[in-house]
């Protein structure tokens, strides 16, 4: 396929493969077909619209199951721990860094064992080792499912977010009570959805609360309300964390299409290139991105170790810093990595020059692969902290009935990123004229790749600003978070006002990191 095409491929299919969590879809059946080669990469014969057919039917049956698999692993993974912000406070690990560690390792033998088994053994066992560890990985799920901690679903969060705006609506007219505690609580009503705690009455979105205003009739003792008409305040906290998360998410889309392209691109790059590490030896060019992922999985020990407890000594945060806080930082680094891999394509066409060789697309430029590297290995630190950060926060700041839709945004947010780059390059491709296309179909010599990483790079600068701006205004969600019996215990010891026929509380200022400030609430029909 020409170099766009191809490249677009490779996005949609990731982007694909990341909506599917939230969408799902379609599953149908392939038969064999292979285009043929083209060794002179000049006058090729592309797929038949069959052949592509058979690609793209197969690369959608992978999106199905990653539509499964993606939204529920790392918030099932999560289930299995103590999640809570009291508990985590004492904590020396992160959950979601040895969680991005253990898929950087994956990623890891991805690109290395597989790869080498594509390109060295053949296509068949290249997809049929994956095709194995998968159903070694069902087993491992079935036979250990009753080892597991499961939650028990608290209905669809689409319906509930629905019901509230529904009900706000209804009510528009009326007036917001200035006292919250006039607003509509139910603890019973909402227990499988605030197993973790209940979400506190925030001043944000005030138009939301007319969701919760009690009207006569509405509420009784005796039978559950239409939550079409009445919400409780928990509910409407609901859909307020969600709105407030959604600036912040998306940001992370333009991230992803900064860097969507980047692989294919260095690809075609690093073929041009001397690859070779001894006389007989020379690296892949699909394999050049494991000195990101080395470098990621090097980073995030180092993060946990080393730079946690260095920050936690100036800003007093068990993590040492938050999550939008590194967020911002991932932001900031990627940039480097466009603007990087300018500067190497820019060395990469003068060394041809030199030599003559910007008419041959087949040729070796004599300049070693490793040129590369250091653009995968920037992008590895930017991972460290944007993507993990991005992950925890969406955990973190989700309602807790939500988190497997909020992890399903994440992947969302990937999907759409890697449409916008396919719509991107395609609009590069396609205005940047014949003569001196940026994006060329057979020629990468005569192209003009450096202007398209400048013009990403420059695109990176403009969402660093509307993501701090948003960071800046963003506001922690409230959360009075449940004791255990056994910390109930605790609590007892060392306050003995609180009644013992009540289950405390602790009321939690997510806003100072994991709640440096803990105080005990009890559990009346109305906050306290």
């Amino acid at each position: 396929m020409p170099l766009v095409p191809a490249s677009n491929t490779i996005t949609n299919f990731s982007g694909t493969a990341s909506l599917t969590p939230l969408i799902g879809a379609l599953m149908a059946d392939s038969f064999a077909g292979r285009p043929p080669p083209c060794p002179t990469q000049q006058n090729c014969q592309e797929a038949s619209s069959l052949q592509l057919s058979v690609l793209y039917i197969s690369l959608l049956l992978t999106s199905l199951g990653s539509g499964g698999i993606r939204p529920c692993v790392v918030t099932f993974a999560a289930d299995q721990f103590d999640m809570k912000k009291s508990t985590l406070a004492s904590q020396k690990w992160n959950f979601f860094n040895w969680y991005y560690f253990c898929m950087g390792i994956a990623t890891l033998t991805a690109s290395t064992v597989v790869v080498y088994i594509q390109d060295d053994v053949g296509w068949s066992w290249g997809f049929g080792i994956p095709a194995i560890a998968m159903a070694l990985s069902i087993l491992a799920l079935v036979f250990g499912s009753v080892l597991y901690v499961k939650l028990k679903p608290g209905g669809s969060p689409f319906t509930r977010l629905a019901q509230v705006i529904v009900s706000a609506f209804k009510k528009r007219k009326q007036l917001v009570p200035e006292d919250s505690k006039l607003l509509y609580q139910n603890r019973e009503l909402d227990a499988t959805i605030s197993v973790d705690g209940t979400l506190l009455h925030t001043h944000q979105f005030k138009w939301f609360d007319k969701a919760a205003i009690i009207r006569e009739g509405e509420a009784t003792n005796s039978n559950p309300p239409n939550l079409w008409r009445l919400a409780t305040v928990h509910r409407v906290e609901e859909l307020k964390s969600i709105i407030r998360m959604l600036p912040i998410w998306s940001a992370g889309i333009l991230l992803v299409t900064a860097s969507s392209h980047q692989q294919s691109f260095t690809i075609q790059q690093a073929r041009t290139m001397d690859r070779h590490l001894s006389h007989s030896f020379q690296i892949p060019p699909a394999s050049l991105s494991i000195f990101g992922t080395i470098t990621m999985l090097t980073g995030l020990v180092l993060y946990e170790r080393l730079f946690v407890p260095l920050a936690r000594r100036f800003t007093k945060n068990p993590s040492g810093i938050t999550c939008l806080q590194r967020m911002g930082i991932g932001f900031t680094i990627n940039i480097f990595t466009t603007l990087v891999s300018s500067f190497v394509e820019i060395k990469r066409k003068d060394v041809a020059a030199h030599h003559n060789l910007l008419d041959d697309p087949k040729a070796i430029v004599p300049i070693s692969v490793f040129w590369l590297v250091p653009q995968f290995c920037i992008h590895g630190v930017a991972e460290v902290f944007m993507s993990v950060g991005h992950l925890e926060f969406l955990y973190d700041q989700s309602p807790e009935s939500m988190r497997s839709s909020a992890a399903a945004l994440y992947w969302v947010a990937i999907s759409i990123g890697n449409y916008i780059g396919t719509l991107m390059v395609t609009l590069v491709h396609k205005y940047t004229g014949k003569e001196h296309n940026w994006l060329p179909d057979r020629n990468l010599n005569r192209g003009r790749l450096e202007y398209y990483y400048l013009l990403v790079s420059g695109i990176q600068v403009i969402n660093l600003i509307y993501y701090v701006l948003c960071a800046w205004y963003y506001t922690y969600k409230h959360l009075e978070e449940a004791i255990s019996k056994e910390e109930e215990e605790e609590e007892k010891e060392e306050e003995e006002e609180v009644d013992h026929h009540e289950i405390p509380f602790r009321r939690l200022d997510v806003a100072n990191g994991f709640g440096d400030r803990v105080e005990l609430a009890r559990n009346n029909h109305q906050t306290v």
